[in-house]
């Protein structure tokens, strides 16, 4: 049986979320569902496993992170296509194919993302494509963020980056790029990914006759030092790895003397000494993996000290 669509999502202690994710894809003989559980608390690997027995669940002992889940579940697909998706999002109208056909219309296109709406409210648009990063900044903007859906970014069209929360990728691109860059663990790694598949020839591309609904970082927290340990550390990651696509002394310097001075200065006066603390923290970890060259991996970094050893849950349970 040929498949042609392997849709892989990352649960990491978010089962309700992920059941709600998994009861809103509508299953055929042409998709197969594959679970990389992250570690979860509580069992959630063999529920998942119990509750949908068409599903592949894959349990990892350690968390592997964003990348390193979406790997495992890479390795272990078969379709011709990959759908990388976020376990807190939902389908209300399952319409894959309009991605699968935006592939189809020119080998050059390596991947390419849904319109993306939040989940909530009057779920306003997430994104509808990016901007291109600053070379000194290292910012960009997702086109269409928080504006009411009217219709006004129903077109296609090529996006420098695809979104971390929804990408369908081409397999044998990923065959010839290679997997998702692990030293970051968590945030920036679809960019940096995102330059090497264009740096490899690929276009990827914005089609908004699919969309998804998104919840929302809820598995790390909007001001929680794991997620500003993550952000202020691999923003830096992201310009070492890319010299080309910045000019690093500047960007540097703007990163440094601007983004970290400042944020050190809001949590001082917020009392926000954890957080304060996080930031510290990603400095010095960056400054000694710049110095040692290494390469971009689980373990080149602290805090990334994932075992790839693996169990596999579904069992015919």
């Amino acid at each position: 049986m040929n498949i042609a669509v392997s849709i892989v999502t990352i649960n990491y202690n978010g089962l309700e979320d992920t059941c709600a994710l998994i009861e809103s894809i509508p299953f055929n003989e042409n998709m197969e569902v594959i679970v990389v559980d992250n570690a979860s608390n509580n069992h959630e690997a063999e529920t998942i496993a119990q509750r949908y027995p068409r599903v592949n669940v894959i349990k990892s002992d350690k968390n592997l992170g964003f990348a390193g889940g979406n790997n495992l579940g890479i390795q272990a697909a078969q379709g011709k296509y990959l759908f990388l998706i976020n376990n807190d999002t939902i389908f209300k109208d399952f319409n894959v194919r309009a991605l699968i056909e935006r592939m189809e219309s020119s080998q050059k296109i390596g991947i390419a993302c849904p319109k993306i709406r939040f989940a909530w409210g009057t779920n306003p648009i997430q994104f509808a494509g990016y901007t291109s990063l600053s070379i000194i900044t290292v910012r960009n903007q997702a086109i269409g963020f928080n504006a009411e859906d009217h219709g006004q970014y129903d077109t296609a069209h090529p996006t420098p980056y695809a979104h971390g929360a929804a990408m369908l990728i081409r397999h044998d691109a990923i065959n010839k790029v290679g997997l998702m860059p692990e030293c970051y663990f968590l945030y920036y790694e679809e960019l940096d990914w995102s330059m090497i598949f264009t740096r490899a020839g690929y276009q990827i591309w914005y089609e908004p006759k699919c969309t998804i609904y998104h919840k929302e970082s809820q598995a790390t927290g909007q001001n929680s030092p794991l997620r500003t340990y993550y952000i202020t550390r691999n923003r830096f990651l992201l310009v070492k790895r890319n010299p080309k696509e910045f000019i690093q002394p500047l960007a540097y310097l703007y990163l440094f003397c601007i983004v970290v001075l400042r944020d050190i200065l809001k949590y001082i006066f917020s009392f926000r000494f954890d957080l304060l603390k996080a930031t510290l923290r990603a400095l010095k970890d960056f400054i000694l993996y710049a110095q040692s060259n290494a390469a971009c991996t689980r373990s080149a970094l602290p805090l990334i000290r994932a075992s790839a050893s693996l169990k596999n849950v579904k069992q015919k349970l």
